[in-house]
């Protein structure tokens, strides 16, 4: 039985909102809507976002936008090899006046974090955002200090191929709910970009269209969305498909199914719906899944890749036919 849970006119103000950051972005970034529109959707569902790309395609650019678009707390942190944990968490510092320690908040201290260049950090200080990006708080020395919500993780890397990068951790990967390529612009946004780019940075004009407060009530009313058994069973399918696999070492993760869901909620209500169809949990496995998945080494010696394998098992798992049941 069809539940009625988020009413039209919370989807009107959730459209309405989600419309006026993606025009504020799209005055930076131009010519990619796909990916801007995934951003918006790991923001609505509480989740963090991982940019990959090669230098120069506007990574940093996107994720910059993003923030400034929101009235809230932005941070960035650059990773660089000499990066300490500490620098990202906090650290307590003892005060000498008053014969105490104060706690001194590091990076991830902001309602939105951006990572630049993650993978050019060690696994040590990668492996300090593991706490924040998945319970919302962080310990420092035996004291756990919460996050403010909304609280998302946007970060960059370069292709592990590139000169000086470490590779994240499975579990590092794990944390972030999707991973987007921004690609190279095709020719009239590239154009368009040296007129607008050249005399002035767009991000200086950019002025937020929305606040915290208000993205929190979207938030609220994305979980409000039905997602029917069917579709929740054809999610935890497409998740056992990927660990039964011969061609995976690793397959996703009981978080993976969970990301995947919460996405598509997020995915049915920008669309205007109260309910999640299975085509959205289907158009959005590989940008949820795949950057989980590790291949085996006959596979990748063949040349698939985790994108590749997800692909078939996407093909060879059968879609419902609807999802408001």
């Amino acid at each position: 039985m069809s539940v009625p849970i988020a009413v039209g006119a919370d989807l009107d103000t959730l459209n309405r909102v989600t419309g006026r950051v993606r025009e504020n972005i799209e005055r930076v970034i131009e010519g990619k809507p796909d990916v801007v529109s995934t951003a918006l959707m790991v923001l609505l569902a509480e989740g963090h976002l991982l940019i990959e790309d090669v230098p120069g395609v506007g990574k940093t650019m996107l994720s910059k936008a993003l923030a400034r678009s929101i009235d809230c707390t932005v941070r960035r942190i650059q990773f660089t090899p000499d990066l300490l944990p500490s620098d990202v968490t906090g650290v307590s510092i003892f005060n000498q006046d008053t014969r105490e320690f104060e706690f001194r908040p590091g990076g991830v201290f902001a309602n939105i974090v951006v990572g630049d260049e993650i993978n050019r950090a060690s696994p040590k200080t990668q492996s300090a955002l593991l706490e924040c990006m998945e319970e919302r708080q962080v310990t420092v020395d035996t004291t756990t200090y919460q996050l403010e919500s909304p609280f998302m993780v946007v970060a960059t890397q370069n292709p592990i191929e590139m000169e000086g990068t470490y590779a994240l951790p499975e579990a590092q990967r794990d944390r972030f709910m999707a991973r987007v390529s921004v690609g190279y612009p095709v020719e009239a946004a590239e154009l368009a970009m040296l007129a607008s780019h050249t005399s002035a940075s767009p991000l200086d004009d950019l002025e937020p269209v929305t606040d915290a407060a208000e993205i929190r009530k979207l938030i609220d009313i994305v979980a409000q969305v039905h997602v029917s058994e069917p579709v929740q069973r054809y999610a935890v399918a497409l998740a056992t498909a990927t660990r039964s696999s011969r061609e995976l070492n690793l397959g996703a993760s009981p978080r993976a199914t969970l990301h995947l869901v919460r996405a598509a909620k997020a995915v049915a209500a920008m669309s205007g719906r109260d309910y999640v169809l299975p085509d959205d949990v289907h158009r959005l496995a590989v940008p949820v899944l795949s950057h989980r998945l590790l291949t085996n080494v006959d596979a990748a010696m063949s040349g698939r890749t985790s994108r590749d394998v997800l692909n078939s098992i996407l093909d060879s798992v059968r879609v419902p036919d609807s999802g408001r049941a």
